[in-house]
C-alpha cells in the first residue's frame, strides 16, 4: 500500500510539471499593435540583434532570445526602449528647424572617457544634483555665516563724531528708482530660485507635497516674468553709476587696508569705496551679463536660437553657477546697505546723508565737494527746502 501511495505521487508531480510547460506559442500578428507600434519606429522586437557574417555563439544566442522572447512575452518592449535610448528619431509633425529633437525621447547614451556609459541628460542631472546644488548651498551658508560672525563681534559701524544737520544728496530720486527696480527683482529671483533649488530639503518636510507644489509653480512663474526686469534695471544701473565706480590709485589703497573694517580706522574713498566697485563690476556687470544671458536662454527669449536639450541643460548648469556667486557677493552688500553701517540704508531710502557721514565714509567724496568740484544737491528738490544743504 505504501509503494502504490508514493507511485501514485510520483505521478502526479510529473504531471504537473508537463501541465505548467508551456507550449510554442504561434508567431506574433505583423499586424498586432506592439508590432505595429515597432514598425513605426523602425524596431523589430525579434531583431535588435542582426546577426552579421561570422557572427560569434553569443550574438547567435541573443537573437535565439530575442525572438523566443517576441513570441512568448509580445508585451515586452525592451528592444524597442533600447532602441530609443540609442537615439532612433520617431514621428513629430512639429517642424523639425524649430525641433530638431522633438522625434527623440531620449537623449542618446554617450561614452565618456573614463567613465561609464550615460546619456548628456543623466550627466547634467549627477552635475547639478552633486555639485551644483551642495557646493552652492555651502557657498551661501559661508556668506551668511560671515556676515554674522562679522556683525556679532564687530557690530554695527557707528559715526565717530556728531551729526551736523546739514545733508548732501548722496543718491537722486532716478537712482534710487533705478536701485530699488533691481533691488526688489533681484530678491524675487534669489527667494524664488532658491526655493526652487532647495525647498524640497528645508520646505517640503515642513508644508506637504501639495501647498509645496503650489508654492513653487507660483515662484516659477514669478521667476520668470522677474528675470526681464532684472535684466533692463541692471543695464540702467550699469549706465547710471558707472562714472562713479570707474577704477583710481585710490582704490589701490583702500583694498590694501581691508577698507578699516578690521583696523577700525576709515580708508578715505570716493562717492564708492573699492569694495562697491568690486560689487559693482564683479556683480553687475561680469556676473550679471551672464546671469541675464542664460536666464534669456532659459527663458526662450532669444530670437533664432534652436532650443536643443544640450542648450537648455549648459545654460541651466551656467545661470545657476554664476547665481549662487552673485547671491554670496550681494549678501555682503546687503549687509553693509543695512545692518552694517549706519546711515548707509536710509540713505538709499532718503537720497540724504549728513556731512559727517560723508566725512567720516567717503572722505574724498567729501572733499570734492567742500572744493566744488560736485554740488551737495543734485536733482531739484520736491519742496523749497527739503533739508539744509551742506554749503560749498
Amino acid at each position: 500500500m505504501r509503494r502504490m501511495l508514493l507511485t501514485l505521487g510520483l505521478t502526479m508531480a510529473v504531471m504537473g510539471v508537463c501541465a505548467q510547460t508551456p507550449a510554442p506559442a504561434a508567431p506574433a500578428s505583423a499586424s498586432s499593435p506592439a508590432a505595429q507600434a515597432e514598425s513605426s519606429l523602425g524596431v523589430k522586437s525579434g531583431n535588435v540583434f542582426q546577426l552579421a557574417p561570422g557572427a560569434d555563439a553569443d550574438a547567435k544566442y541573443k537573437d535565439q532570445t530575442n525572438a523566443e522572447r517576441g513570441q512568448v512575452q509580445p508585451g515586452n518592449n525592451a528592444p524597442m526602449w533600447r532602441a530609443v535610448g540609442q537615439g532612433v528619431t520617431g514621428y513629430t509633425s512639429l517642424p523639425k528647424s524649430q525641433a530638431p529633437e522633438a522625434g527623440n525621447l531620449i537623449q542618446p547614451f554617450v561614452q565618456y572617457p573614463g567613465s561609464r556609459l550615460a546619456s548628456a541628460g543623466e550627466s547634467w542631472r549627477q552635475v547639478r544634483n552633486n555639485i551644483v546644488i551642495p557646493y552652492g548651498a555651502a557657498l551661501l551658508l559661508i556668506a551668511v555665516g560671515a556676515m554674522a560672525l562679522f556683525y556679532f563681534s564687530k557690530g554695527t559701524m557707528e559715526l565717530h563724531g556728531q551729526e551736523t544737520g546739514r545733508k548732501i544728496e548722496r543718491f537722486t530720486p532716478f537712482e534710487r528708482s533705478a536701485h530699488w527696480a533691481n533691488a526688489i527683482a533681484f530678491c524675487a529671483l534669489a527667494i524664488s530660485g532658491i526655493v526652487m533649488a532647495y525647498g524640497k530639503f528645508f520646505l517640503l518636510p515642513l508644508i506637504g507635497s501639495t501647498l509645496f507644489g503650489w508654492l513653487t509653480y507660483a515662484l516659477k512663474n514669478l521667476h520668470n516674468f522677474s528675470g526681464p526686469l532684472f535684466a533692463v534695471s541692471l543695464v540702467v544701473v550699469f549706465v547710471t553709476f558707472l562714472k562713479d565706480n570707474l577704477p583710481s590709485k585710490d582704490d589701490v589703497v583702500w583694498l590694501l587696508k581691508g577698507g578699516g573694517l578690521f583696523s577700525g580706522t576709515e580708508v578715505p574713498s570716493h562717492r564708492f569705496n573699492a569694495g562697491e566697485k568690486v560689487v559693482f563690476w564683479g556683480g553687475v556687470l561680469f556676473l550679471g551679463l551672464i546671469v541675464v544671458a542664460s536666464g534669456l536662454v532659459l527663458d526662450k527669449l532669444i530670437p533664432g536660437l534652436i532650443y536643443e536639450r544640450s542648450t537648455m541643460q549648459i545654460a541651466n548648469l551656467i545661470h545657476g553657477v554664476a547665481t549662487l556667486f552673485m547671491m554670496a557677493m550681494f549678501i555682503g552688500h546687503i549687509y553693509m546697505g543695512t545692518i552694517g553701517m549706519r546711515g548707509a540704508y536710509k540713505a538709499m531710502r532718503e537720497g540724504y546723508v549728513d556731512e559727517t557721514w560723508a566725512k567720516e565714509h567717503h572722505e574724498l567724496w567729501y572733499k570734492d565737494i567742500k572744493s566744488g568740484k560736485i554740488p551737495a544737491q543734485r536733482s531739484v528738490p520736491a519742496s523749497a527746502t527739503p533739508a539744509k544743504t551742506a554749503s560749498v
